[in-house]
């Protein structure tokens, strides 16, 4: 069944949908981001144990409407490695996986970071194409293939 998006929700509500959360563990998340003053509400629930980076991802992937993509079994060339400098795959936890034409297929953790993708386009000179994983394996990624 294809997903839709459901960009009318924020992703908390999805979390709770899905049953991942409950209305308790929002709240509480949602105090300690006010506290820090800062953070992605996502980051947040995984830090506070609540949920897991994959829940998170998937989540995004139905909010939004980028497709998901496990990277620990994906094979990407060094010629697309090289695409994207190792300080801007770090700095915006992404990893580009294909290059076709003018095109580049990047997998990242927050796929709305606008500045990420700005970044890389300026750098390569290329459109960009997002797809969603953890920053769990965007990170482990970035150690195997940039050596």
């Amino acid at each position: 069944m294809p997903l839709k998006k459901v960009i009318n929700k924020q992703l908390g509500e999805l979390l709770m949908d899905f049953g991942v959360i409950n209305h308790q563990q929002l709240e509480k998340a949602l105090t300690v981001q006010k506290q820090k003053g800062q953070g992605l509400i996502g980051e947040i629930l995984v830090e506070l144990g609540f949920a897991k980076e994959e829940d998170i991802a998937q989540a995004l992937t139905v909010q939004y409407g980028f497709p998901y993509l496990p990277l620990s079994n994906y094979e990407i060339s060094p010629e697309v490695i090289s695409i994207v400098p190792v300080k801007i795959a770090r700095a915006h936890g992404l990893i580009p996986i294909d290059r076709i034409g003018n095109n580049v297929t990047l997998v990242m953790a927050n796929p709305l970071n606008a500045k990420a993708i700005e970044d890389v386009e300026t750098h390569c000179g290329c459109s960009v194409q997002v797809f969603v994983s953890t920053l769990s394996e965007i990170r482990n990624a970035i150690e195997k293939y940039y050596k």
